[in-house]
């Protein structure tokens, strides 16, 4: 059997796809969908916590710019686990996130997720094509999401993107 391992990213592709997801987030928290749909390509998707899909990133940025006038929407916190490269110019960001109510001073515990992001580029810098939120509810497993609380509590006040 053939073991195939997938590259290396080097330490600026890993920085620049962090950095966008800490962009996308610092959009988020600012209630501004150009700012959260900035750092994605033209035609990039993001699949939220309720499983609606916005594919296109106008399409994405004027959605959740009326989510952003309609709604409370909480801030972000959350914890970069994991970037790799899947192929030469795809990368695979994995993170865990919470959401912190606007009077609240800790993530709620619903809220957890678990984002995966595919970032690419294609030789005009990175660029998310998909960010994918699943919520964490580690149904069988409370311990894990009483963990993952006590982790993101410990991000409050830190931004959405502490590495």
């Amino acid at each position: 059997m053939n073991d195939t391992r997938l590259p290396e990213l080097s330490p600026g592709d890993r920085n620049a796809v962090r950095a966008l997801y800490r962009r996308a987030l610092e959009g988020w928290n600012l209630r501004d969908g150009s700012a959260f749909a900035g750092p994605f390509a033209a035609d990039g998707e993001v699949i939220g916590f309720d499983g609606t899909r916005h594919s296109g990133r106008s399409v994405m940025a004027a959605e959740l710019g009326r989510i952003f006038t309609d709604h409370a929407t909480p801030e972000y916190v959350a914890k970069v686990r994991r970037v790799r490269a899947l192929g030469p110019g795809v990368a695979q960001l994995d993170a865990v996130a919470g959401l912190v109510p606007d009077d609240a001073e800790d993530p709620d515990p619903a809220l957890n997720a678990v984002q995966t992001v595919i970032a690419v580029n294609a030789g005009a810098g990175w660029r998310i094509a998909l960010l994918q939120n699943t919520p964490a509810r580690y149904d069988l497993r409370p311990d894990l999401a009483q963990a993952l609380t006590a982790e993101l509590r410990g991000l409050t006040g830190q931004g959405p993107g502490p590495e």
